[in-house]
């Protein structure tokens, strides 16, 4: 019997930029096109990214002069503060990845490669619910790396 370790699905109230205009005035600050703009980038699609692989695809509006450098960086930060982003440093680089919307993984890590493969196990959540018990310590979240080396690398 095969077993599945695909992701859930995880809905939201909220779409990102909603969220993120909320968590924004909280602080008394507001969303201003510069980081709307950032936020619908960073969240139209699902992929691990660092801050110069989001530079990349915003190239044309920093050009433009319609999104800054440190508007990218400073937003990235807010947005991990907000807890709507996960910030990771691997391979000496810091990755992003969603967490507004995005259901609970663990992560195999290629340390040759780099590549991040996402995965999700009843069994860990149970092992952790089970040791966190025997501690009376409350789970808010749990986040597991296992490193190694990928298929493909391995095959080179």
């Amino acid at each position: 019997m095969s077993k599945s370790f695909s992701l859930r699905s995880v809905e939201v109230k909220l779409p990102p930029t909603e969220r993120f205009s909320q968590f924004l005035q909280s602080r008394g600050k507001r969303i201003t096109q510069q980081r709307r703009v950032i936020v619908e980038t960073v969240f139209s699609h699902h992929d691990h990214f660092d801050a110069d692989e989001l530079i990349d695809h915003l190239q044309e509006l920093i050009a433009e002069r319609k999104v800054s450098r440190p508007t990218i960086y400073r937003t990235l930060a807010e947005l991990v503060e907000a807890d709507m982003l996960r910030k990771m440093v691997l391979g000496g680089r810091s990755v992003y990845e969603h967490a507004y919307g995005y259901p609970s993984h663990d992560h195999l890590y290629c340390q040759r490669c780099n590549r991040l493969i996402e995965f999700h196990s009843d069994d860990l959540e149970r092992i952790r619910d089970t040791v966190a018990g025997q501690h009376n310590f409350r789970v808010i979240g749990h986040r597991m790396f296992i490193t190694g080396v990928c298929a493909e690398c391995q095959e080179e």
